[in-house]
């Protein structure tokens, strides 16, 4: 309500006071012609009078109901602060309006920071987009609207189509939210896959000069494009903050795995650090690669020294490198990309291009080592069953030549279905693990061997000369547990190991490793001289102590 002054006319008063005068008429006295003319004079002159009047206020329209062309950058930012309660700027949104046969206007932003919170709980966690049914706020938090790994999307959705007096719990079963979800679903990996985009073609371009002009350039030019390349990415930065609810989409939703695929992002052996696309691996792919070959571990400085990785530097071929616990079974679940398989190089059944020369010589070679396999696989069947490792849970399937190393004497790999060592890890480390089912998914582990080592050459030597060596029998174990260690495995009574190595130590300073310890006698007599000679030293101290203070 609003108040108001207004002019009024003395005519409008004048035709009051008439018609008051017409209902008292006796009590009105003639006046003078004269006299009337002064007070119509004066009734002619302006006079104010206090009006109320209702005015609109909330004449805005709700933003998700203006056109985009209408609504400018600052009011989409002030709007996400508004709903969001975050300090800083959204990294992307998208504004549309979904026409058919249902109907809904909605904005949706991605944040520029992670919540710290935001994989706390993440079963439970509800979609942060507010639901509104023809402009009334139904619900801040929907469970329907979006799937759980995109629970930190922001913004609103407005539909006319959705019944407004029913509860909470029958709009989640209504179809209309069903179909409001995929279209929402759809529009978010839509605006992503918009911002990869942008940033690889960027990356593209850039590259394509920087070959163009490389020749040409001076080496401040080059420094100054250095740093330029060095800058992060819109889809970068994003990547680096919710990589792990991509990767979590990518296990969780069947659907539309094959888009999130294409924003995956690893680092290789090829890329310098930096992470990279799928599709950019295959276009680097060799022509006879049929396989896309990765491997998994705790750091990329670690997996780069892996002796399963030798055969594959050395072929020049690249492997993707899994450093994310949430990397390797989101590749499993993938299985294989553009018609090309995922191979764990860390796994038994890795098959390498070779010429009919190589598999030729690679068949003698496993004939002439023969005598040495059958004899280790024996030794470690007698150790992990019976012997020390008994307890550790390892179980050998097979000891054989191996085709990946070039510089180790041994590796150690699991089977084709079993845990790697990275896997192993992580399910040992849960809170509620089930020690049965980790043992039997761990797999039977292979101990492969490289014929062109020395150790290996003059272990078969030994082997060939006698089966009962005990210095053959105490390496080859040796050899076996230091390649779990080095495979990424954890042994689990290292004290079985240690001794071994006490033992070889010994051997190699000749000293007899059984020999028995004995207690270091300390001769008495020289004891008490020691002890006389610092009585005196302690007698002459003081002497000069007297003197210089004299």
């Amino acid at each position: 309500k609003v108040k108001k002054e207004v002019d009024v006319e003395a005519e409008e008063e004048d035709d009051d006071d008439d018609k008051e005068d017409d209902e008292e008429k006796d009590d009105v006295e003639t006046k003078d012609d004269e006299e009337k003319e002064e007070e119509k004079d004066a009734k002619k002159k302006p006079t104010k009078k206090t009006v109320f009047e209702w005015e609109q206020v909330n004449t805005q329209k709700a933003i998700w109901m203006r056109a985009k062309e209408d609504v400018t950058e600052e009011e989409y930012t002030e709007f996400y602060k508004s709903i969001s309660k975050d300090y800083l700027d959204p990294l992307a949104y998208t504004h549309f309006n979904a026409e058919g046969e249902i109907e809904f206007k909605s904005i949706l932003y991605l944040p520029k920071k992670a919540p710290f919170d935001m994989m706390d709980n993440y079963g439970s966690k509800k979609s942060e987009v507010k639901l509104f049914v023809r402009r009334v706020l139904v619900a801040e938090k929907f469970d329907e609207l979006l799937p759980r790994y995109l629970n930190f999307v922001r913004g609103v959705v407005d539909s006319d189509d959705l019944p407004l007096n029913v509860s909470r719990e029958q709009l989640q079963q209504n179809k209309i939210m069903k179909v409001i979800s995929k279209k929402l679903v759809r529009k978010v990996l839509e605006l992503m896959k918009k911002l990869a985009k942008e940033e690889e073609s960027g990356d593209d371009e850039d590259e394509e000069k920087d070959d163009d002009e490389e020749k040409k350039e001076v080496p401040e030019k080059k420094q100054e494009k250095k740093e330029k390349g060095d800058e992060e990415g819109t889809w970068t930065k994003f990547w680096k903050e919710f990589n792990k609810n991509l990767k979590m989409g990518c296990y969780e939703d069947d659907s539309n795995r094959s888009k999130l695929s294409k924003l995956l992002r690893f680092t290789t052996t090829k890329s310098e650090g930096k992470d990279i696309s799928l599709d950019k691996y295959l276009d680097r792919m060799q022509e006879s690669q049929e396989s896309i070959y990765y491997m998994s571990g705790d750091s990329i400085h670690v997996m780069l020294k892996a002796p399963a990785l030798q055969i594959f530097k050395k072929k020049d071929i690249e492997v993707l490198m899994l450093s994310d616990h949430l990397d390797e079974p989101c590749l499993q679940k993938l299985a294989d990309y553009e018609g090309k398989k995922f191979v764990s190089i860390q796994k038994a059944d890795v098959k390498l291009d070779e010429t009919e020369e190589e598999k030729k010589r690679f068949s003698k070679i496993k004939d002439m080592f023969k005598p040495l396999t059958d004899w280790w696989k024996e030794t470690l069947t007698e150790l992990t069953e019976k012997g020390a490792m008994k307890d550790a849970g390892v179980k050998i399937e097979r000891v054989e030549v191996s085709k990946r190393l070039t510089d180790s004497p041994v590796v150690v790999v699991t089977s084709q279905f079993g845990y790697s060592a990275q896997q192993e890890r992580v399910m040992k480390a849960q809170a509620f693990q089930n020690k049965e089912q980790i043992s039997m998914m761990s797999g039977r582990k292979t101990l492969e061997i490289n014929p062109n080592h020395p150790i290996i050459a003059d272990l078969l030597a030994k082997v060939k000369a006698s089966k009962e060596n005990s210095a053959a029998k105490d390496t080859a174990a040796v050899l076996f547990q230091t390649a779990l260690i080095e495979s990424g495995y954890e042994i689990a009574d290292p004290s079985a190991l240690v001794n071994r190595v006490y033992r070889l130590m010994s051997k190699e300073l000749g000293v007899d490793p059984d020999a028995p310890l004995k207690e270091v006698d300390v001769p008495e007599e020289e004891e008490e001289a020691e002890e006389e000679d610092g009585d005196d030293k302690d007698e002459d101290d003081k002497d000069k102590d007297e003197k210089e203070e004299l």
